[in-house]
């Protein structure tokens, strides 16, 4: 195993476009990381620039203490899982598996006993024999997930592994990825546009925008503290809520009313003008199941549309928006592939609200949790000001427990080491 430095890494195409910009992120020994962003933000150029199939136009990759920008692939000793699996049609699992340590000249011993406990560990013994056209989507991810395993690489990198399985079988890969990484604690980056695979995985996310690191934190620090506005829009199921505020003191006035926040929170926002307040929709209630709603924090609006889930249910509340406040959610959606920043509140409720369609409600919410962001720059104005900066300071990954994280909530190269 070994440690990941990558210093200030760019990648500009023949047009000079960048790419990657100016990326500094250090991936200790041991440590998942995840690179997230929307369709073109640069994670997986740089996934590659890692591995050594995209060339370096500045900066330095670092792996363990070793240059590597002018080593060739084989010579990293990385292991990549690529997007479509990159199997071999005509080579048996076994094979498959065995692959990169016959093309390094191994034993027969030592193939085998690699691949059987390669086979062991993803529960492959019975599908030795078969052939990758006869496997199901999740079985052929764990072969090349074998063949990673069996080259006793200083790093896994994944390219986006799980984007081509269903959405059940995507949650039952992603616990496998999770318990196997922790159990070999073998350093990881895993690139996804999927920002429930970050939250989930990574002991940190790096959030990427157009080739630009906007922040590199845990995902319980993405979750709570996010950085700037497109961080705060990028992060949550469903998305957070923005709306146009004024501060006046400590008191925020929004469409469906004022709020009183702590102090600290509105340091930042005096003289700022018209702002943008971000409130995920966790973070309301119906005000008559919240018997420990605080005072003062409660406001009655008119609700569009209720979605009845069971457990929970949704609420839909409209409101206006000023022209500058729609132009900044409208660049927002741009930014988020297409995520709708509607001008109406998403509100989530326990399920056994009575809340109806037309009903004229009360609705409690919590203030402290009210984020206020400056609709030019973007910049979260209620930043903790002892995690201010792009990129806070990081966790102990082996410390931490995964169940801390968001619960709360062709041509193919066909492996790194023939490149």
């Amino acid at each position: 195993m070994a440690a990941i430095d990558i210093k200030n890494i760019v990648k500009k195409y023949g047009d000079g476009f960048p790419a990657v910009n100016d990326i500094s992120i250090d991936v200790q020994d041991g440590e998942f990381m995840i690179l997230v962003g929307p369709s073109g933000c640069g994670k997986s150029t740089l996934l590659r620039m890692i591995v050594g199939l995209e060339d370096i136009t500045s900066g330095d990759m670092m792996i363990g203490d070793k240059r590597v920008n002018d080593l060739a692939p084989r010579d990293r000793n990385l292991a990549m899982v690529f997007q479509n699996y990159a199997l071999y049609p005509h080579l048996t699992v076994y094979e498959n598996i065995a692959f990169p340590l016959r093309l390094a000249g191994a034993s027969n011993d030592e193939v085998d006993k690699k691949v059987r406990d390669a086979s062991k560990t993803l529960e492959l013994d019975e599908h030795l024999e078969r052939k990758p056209g006869n496997l199901s989507g999740g079985q052929r991810q764990r072969v090349a997930m074998g063949r990673a395993i069996v080259r006793d690489a200083d790093a896994f990198l994944f390219d986006e592994p799980l984007s081509n399985l269903d959405a059940k079988l995507r949650g039952q890969m992603r616990t496998e990825i999770a318990r196997l990484q922790k159990r070999l604690g073998i350093t990881t980056v895993y690139v996804t546009h999927d920002q429930t695979e970050a939250m989930t995985l990574g002991d940190r996310v790096a959030v990427l925008k157009r080739g630009v690191l906007q922040q590199l934190a845990t995902p319980r620090e993405l979750y709570t503290n996010p950085g700037n506005l497109f961080v705060a829009g990028f992060i949550g199921s469903p998305p957070m809520n923005f709306v146009p505020a004024e501060v006046d003191g400590t008191s925020v006035k929004m469409p469906f009313g004022t709020v009183e926040l702590p102090p600290e929170k509105t340091a930042n926002a005096q003289g700022k003008g018209l702002l943008i307040a971000g409130i995920r929709p966790e973070h309301f209630e119906d005000a008559s199941v919240k018997d420990d709603a605080p005072a003062g924090s409660t406001f009655r609006a008119k609700v569009d549309v209720v979605e009845w889930l069971g457990n929970e249910a949704y609420a839909y509340i409209p409101f206006e928006a000023p022209p500058e406040v729609q132009k900044q959610l409208t660049e927002l959606e741009r930014e988020l592939d297409g995520d709708q920043m509607r001008t109406q509140l998403v509100v989530s409720l326990d399920g056994a609200s009575r809340i109806a369609e037309g009903d004229e409600a009360e609705i409690w919410v919590d203030a402290s949790k009210i984020h206020l962001f400056d609709p030019t720059t973007g910049e979260n104005l209620t930043v903790d000001e002892s995690r201010a900066g792009r990129i806070p300071e990081r966790e102990d990954p082996k410390a931490k427990e995964k169940a801390e994280k968001m619960a709360d909530q062709g041509e193919q190269v066909h492996s790194a080491e023939e490149a």
